[in-house]
């Protein structure tokens, strides 16, 4: 382990909180960092690919959240990305990779494809999350009425983090593609996923229709 990493390595241990950790275990993710303060040491930090490559190598949550934020993302290979998002199972590290870095690397069109049809539901939720993205950003040659089919023949009875990503892309093809609205906010009412999910105050609830009909409202207000 070199000196630049050890460093890093410290730094985090003493940013560690045991109010943070409460906070991000209820989430599934094994640190106690406050994600702020993780945040500014990846900034003083600047890109530094190589280092980003040591401290995903050590396993830590924390430091591996510091390597996604530090990296290069177009100087990993494709092969690379599949193998990192394999060995992100702290659900913060997937979302960051999926979000951070695979989203601005050429290949992500690929990726999605591969991960949208792998049987590891957590692997498939990045696939998924890549989709939902695609279609707000680039909805040309997406099938929306497919994905529609598939959303509801397996979204209700998918694993959590993938009928999370599931649900995102349902939502998304309602707010944003007005042909396929009214069988977007049919499916979500038929399938009920995520209606009772506890909603802070003055946040849209992630229950399809009524976050289908909140956006629409915003939209033409």
């Amino acid at each position: 382990m070199t000196d630049a990493v050890e460093d890093v390595l410290a730094e985090l241990a003493q940013l560690e909180d045991p109010r943070a950790r409460a906070v991000n275990e209820s989430h599934g993710d094994d640190h106690g960092v406050n994600l702020g303060k993780l945040r500014a040491v990846a900034k003083n930090l600047k890109t530094q690919h190589p280092l980003a490559l040591q401290l995903w190598a050590t396993g830590d949550t924390a430091a591996r959240l510091v390597a996604l934020l530090v990296c290069r993302p177009k100087s990993f290979t494709r092969d690379e990305l599949d193998t990192m998002l394999r060995e992100a199972r702290a659900p913060k590290v997937h979302d960051w990779l999926v979000n951070y870095v695979v989203r601005k690397h050429p290949e992500v069109e690929d990726l999605r494809l591969a991960w949208l049809a792998d049987p590891d539901p957590v692997v498939a939720s990045a696939g998924w999350a890549l989709t939902a993205d695609r279609v707000v950003r680039q909805p040309d040659g997406l099938d929306l009425d497919g994905l529609l089919d598939v959303v509801e023949a397996e979204m209700k009875d998918a694993p959590e983090r993938l009928q999370w990503q599931m649900n995102t892309c349902l939502a998304n093809i309602g707010i944003n593609h007005e042909p396929q609205r009214e069988r977007a906010l049919a499916i979500g009412e038929r399938l009920g996923v995520l209606k009772d999910y506890p909603t802070p105050k003055n946040c849209t609830s992630p229950y399809a229709p009524i976050w289908i009909n909140e956006m629409v409202r915003r939209q033409r207000a």
